[in-house]
């Protein structure tokens, strides 16, 4: 999954992008375990440890262009009890974990902030840790491909249309990375454009701090 981080937070912030991405990739091997489905399981994918999810060029870009993403998690449709709809829960589980992780930040958040407990290290932490997971959230559910919004967009657009669904899935990848580099060598985003009043509602709804 891909993410976007402004470059001069990363030393800080790597230990929680890397568990944010983590979890995100744990739970789509949970789901497609659930609906039957043991492939990722069986590569080792069923798991929170960051090696098993991590990929190195992903890795590496995140350090140095500010943007990276994990290994997708391997689902065998044939595999599962019911394939176009327990495609759409693999693609949700990922984006629903990182709103979890989302809504435990908030609430330390909610309930310590200003109590004294949190130093301003680990305040600053817990902030960027739910403003990350919700971004990540919003962001993997844009209905472009490879993001998980198209699997479950298209999900719904097969049983409708699935000539679209068909070129959603073809034609993402390079809509998705054109966007991205046109926002990376402009400095204007289109993608943070569309994200950021999601991200500014759910921060604001989770953790009652305006950005």
């Amino acid at each position: 999954m891909l993410f976007r981080l402004p470059l001069e937070a990363l030393v800080l912030l790597i230990p929680t992008l890397v568990f944010a991405l983590s979890f995100h990739e744990f739970a789509h091997a949970w789901m497609a375990a659930k609906c039957g489905d043991n492939t990722a399981a069986r590569m080792g994918r069923l798991t929170l440890n960051p090696l098993a999810h991590l990929d190195v060029m992903g890795s590496l870009m995140i350090l140095f262009a500010g943007f990276g993403w994990a290994k997708p998690v391997p689902v065998d449709s044939r595999f599962l009890r019911n394939p176009r709809t327990d495609m759409m829960k693999v693609a949700a589980a990922g984006p629903a974990s990182n709103i979890l992780l989302a809504m435990a930040g908030g609430m330390i958040l909610r309930f310590l902030n200003g109590t004294g407990l949190l130093t301003e290290i680990i305040l600053i932490l817990i902030i960027y840790f739910t403003r990350i997971n919700i971004a990540l959230a919003v962001f993997n559910m844009i209905p472009i491909a490879p993001l998980d919004g198209s699997q479950i967009f298209s999900g719904y657009l097969m049983k409708h249309n699935p000539e679209l669904a068909w070129k959603i899935q073809a034609y993402g990848p390079q809509v998705l990375f054109g966007l991205i580099l046109f926002g990376y060598f402009t400095g204007f985003s289109i993608i943070w454009m569309v994200m950021e009043p999601f991200v500014s509602f759910f921060m604001l709804l989770f953790a009652g701090i305006a950005i």
